[in-house]
């Protein structure tokens, strides 16, 4: 597939194993996409389930020149006291024009980046963020919202929202496949309508 793109997966120890399914399983099966998981060191990491993940790679800068995209996956420890740096990660990414994302507690990450200085964003809350992340770059741009907030190439959600994160994702990344985003959009929406 000549067009075929690439999504780095960052996740850490303790990732929230519901945040990045979604968006991973559609971006391969029904986009073609290559999902990449990624590490700060290229080590395994455990999520919140016990689940193993071992990593295809690190998220070093060099190694990770080939993504079209990058989603940071949540976990408690990017609110401790010394998360991983990955700014080099994420601000390479978007200096090539390419997708930045980041659910629950990986908008942290973005927001260390000062990725958020001119976009649009959200969280698990306007005060949770700013406890972690006091006086971010862009405090002003964040959306009170329980739903992914796309702007530009930066994509972001509380962690109650991984589809329509899922969504909001790849429709910055393939905003030619409105009709196969429409029939995805409408799958979600259905389960939710039929359960309440």
């Amino acid at each position: 597939m000549p067009d075929r793109k690439t999504i780095g997966f960052l996740f850490i120890e303790g990732f929230a194993d519901w945040e990045y399914g979604l968006l991973a399983a559609s971006a391969v099966e029904w986009f073609g996409a290559r999902a990449v998981s990624l590490t700060p060191e290229g080590k395994p990491v455990t999520g919140i389930s016990g689940f193993r993940l071992t990593p295809d790679r690190s998220a070093g800068v060099d190694e990770n020149a080939d993504l079209d995209a990058v989603a940071v996956i949540g976990s408690d420890q990017w609110t401790g006291k010394a998360p991983p740096d990955v700014a080099g990660l994420l601000t390479a990414v978007a200096s090539r024009d390419g997708v930045v994302g980041g659910i629950c507690a990986g908008t942290l990450a973005l927001a260390r980046a000062g990725l958020f200085a001119k976009a649009r964003h959200t969280s698990n809350g306007r005060d949770w963020i700013n406890r972690h992340e006091a006086g971010y770059a862009g405090d002003i741009n964040y959306q009170d919202v329980p739903h992914a907030v796309a702007d530009g190439r930066i994509v972001s959600a509380p962690g109650s929202a991984p589809g329509t994160f899922a969504l909001a994702f790849l429709q910055t990344l393939y905003p030619e496949k409105g009709g196969d985003l429409a029939q995805m959009r409408g799958l979600f929406a259905r389960e939710y309508a039929e359960a309440s």
